[in-house]
């Protein structure tokens, strides 16, 4: 099933591409922190194809600190923008962020790569641990980073859906999010199986997390004209 990271590397790329082509006509701070997050995505997931084929120290630490730390809260990001549009509270969060995300980048940057005894034929998530050991500063910012991004990803699509069904307008942007919650969720799954040892099914789940998400995405912005903000643009 290694063929799954290049699908879902074509699927997010062109997300990515699709989101970042809808703030360059509509603008939107939201969307181009979503298509940030988007490209993190899909460079995880190109770390994985490359790993597949050949070892590579940089490619494994590309792969942990996109995938692993910053594609969750980035796109997370994207959907406080969306939700917070009074103030500066989004954009100093968003600062804050930065800033964590640039620790992350040299903490993983300058860690060690302890072993090379890599092997191509099983998943970088079966072996990463053994190859790449993480300090505990680099473990909390994974967790923290993963746990913000869940929350405003997952809890801001399912609170939109929920003013949109409270209205009762829109119905494509209420399903259109619900999917963006279940994408959002199908990667946090693949940890579960990863722990279980069924590797394979991570790369399953991050290639539906990212055709849902799409999906969603696709729902949510097609076919109706701008609403207010009170009933959560997309």
């Amino acid at each position: 099933m290694n063929f799954l990271p290049y699908l879902s590397t074509v699927v997010t790329f062109i997300f990515a591409i699709a989101v970042y082509n809808r703030y360059r006509e509509r603008g939107g701070t939201h969307l181009l922190l979503w298509a940030i997050g988007l490209l993190f995505y899909g460079i995880g997931t190109l770390m994985e194809v490359t790993l597949n084929l050949t070892f590579s120290a940089l490619a494994v630490k590309l792969w942990y600190l996109t995938g692993a730390m910053l594609t969750a809260a980035w796109l997370g990001m994207g959907t406080v923008h969306l939700l917070i549009r009074r103030g500066n509270i989004a954009m100093l969060i968003t600062w804050i962020l930065a800033a964590v995300s640039l620790l992350a980048f040299l903490l993983i940057m300058i860690a060690p790569v302890t072993s090379t005894a890599y092997d191509i034929t099983h998943p970088v998530s079966e072996q990463y641990k053994e190859i790449f050991p993480r300090n505990g500063l680099i473990i909390l910012l994974t967790i923290l980073l993963n746990i913000y991004g869940t929350l405003t990803l997952v809890g801001g699509a399912l609170y939109s859906a929920f003013l949109f069904w409270r209205k009762k307008i829109l119905a494509n942007r209420m399903f259109g999010n619900i999917l963006i919650a279940a994408g959002a969720l199908s990667p946090a799954m693949g940890g579960t199986f990863l722990r279980a040892g069924l590797t394979d099914l991570l790369y399953l789940s991050e290639l539906i997390g990212a055709i849902l998400m799409f999906i969603g995405f696709l729902m949510a912005t097609s076919g109706a004209s701008e609403v207010n903000t009170s009933q959560v643009r997309a």
